[in-house]
């Protein structure tokens, strides 16, 4: 006969430990009169034939029909003082794990109507702070069939909840840009906190609190946003011949990397080569701190301002540079009009 296991325990938890079943090796032997021992912090879940049944909570329990009375019933008549059942016990982790951190494994999509390309792509990350409320549901979930289960082996799991909710929220509350949408950090916590919560609680994990730092642009382009199904043909198209001008321009001593961009859109090809000149002897880092040469047009300005735009996003100007010349070309352009 197989070993009969008269104590269950499991006192050494490991950090990340969310799981542990006992026996490691799978289905064990147990009895009436067996003890169980449930640490602080604790439960103790009994599954046979891969279904949860009864849940014991901390304290020192001597398996009878009266703490066990699901798993008695499945066993039915041959279960008695003597005769061994099998079964597994899964001592579940419910201690606190605060600082839990997430991060944007796939870019978040910010809609920029107006401004550059229409689109930004986002990178953020942040911590949780995570519990186990149901130990059985919990059990159910994640841990059945697995001798052992840790944080690392759920986080992909919770990332995608997390990530989904906050391209929804994003979607749905955010402003056309980067800087309103780092002011609503805040408020987009909460919303999160609130939404993920019922989630969570839905595989057993309780969502105790929720912290994201201010949103960073990654460096976008036509080509991320047409996978993304982001851009229509047509508008990539068009952007993919705007850069083929910009191109021509440079390498005819033209434009010289702070003209038209991608943020220009389509229909701009009509932009002089020259318009730019003053900057060509720059070095790339002069030329990102300094406002390029006037431009006369409604149209010029426009692109100007969308290449403002693209340039933040790159990191090529900082937020102050950003806020004084979009103010300022944005004046001029509604002088124009």
């Amino acid at each position: 006969m197989a070993r009969i296991f008269d104590l269950v325990q499991h006192p050494n938890v490991g950090s990340e430990e969310l799981a542990w079943r006992e026996p490691q090796s799978g289905s064990g032997d147990f009895r009436l009169g067996s003890q169980v021992v449930v640490r602080e912090n604790q439960a103790a879940v009994f599954v046979r034939g891969g279904k949860a049944l009864d849940t014991l909570g901390p304290g020192t329990h001597t398996i009878s029909t009266a703490n066990v009375p699901i798993l008695a019933r499945v066993i039915g008549a041959a279960f008695n003082q003597q005769s061994p059942f099998t079964a597994e016990v899964y001592f579940i982790n419910l201690q606190d794990f605060p600082q839990v951190g997430w991060g944007t494994t796939q870019p978040l999509a910010l809609e920029t109507p107006g401004r550059g390309l229409g689109w930004l792509l986002l990178q953020g990350h942040g911590v949780m702070d995570i519990s186990i409320s149901d130990p059985q549901r919990f059990a159910v979930q994640y841990a059945i069939g697995k001798p052992i289960v840790r944080i690392s082996d759920i986080k992909e799991r919770l990332l995608t909840l997390v990530l989904g909710d906050l391209q929804d929220i994003i979607a749905t509350h955010a402003p056309g840009d980067l800087m309103g949408l780092n002011r609503m950090i805040g408020e987009i916590e909460a919303v999160a906190l609130s939404q993920l919560r019922e989630k969570f609680d839905a595989v057993g994990i309780r969502l105790k609190a929720f912290e994201m730092k201010p949103f960073s642009a990654a460096k976008t382009t036509a080509e991320d946003l047409r996978n993304m199904g982001l851009l229509d043909l047509a508008t990539y198209q068009g952007l993919q011949a705007a850069d083929a001008l910009r191109d021509a321009a440079r390498n005819e001593g033209g434009i010289a990397g702070a003209g038209v961009g991608l943020g220009a859109g389509m229909g701009l090809g009509q932009m002089m080569a020259g318009a730019f000149q003053q900057q060509q002897q720059q070095t790339p880092q002069e030329q990102s701190a300094q406002e390029p040469a006037t431009p006369q047009t409604p149209e010029q300005i426009q692109a100007l301002l969308d290449n403002l735009d693209l340039r933040l996003a790159n990191g090529e100007i900082s937020e102050a540079a950003y806020e004084r010349l979009y103010a300022k070309w944005q004046k001029r352009l509604e002088e124009l009009k």
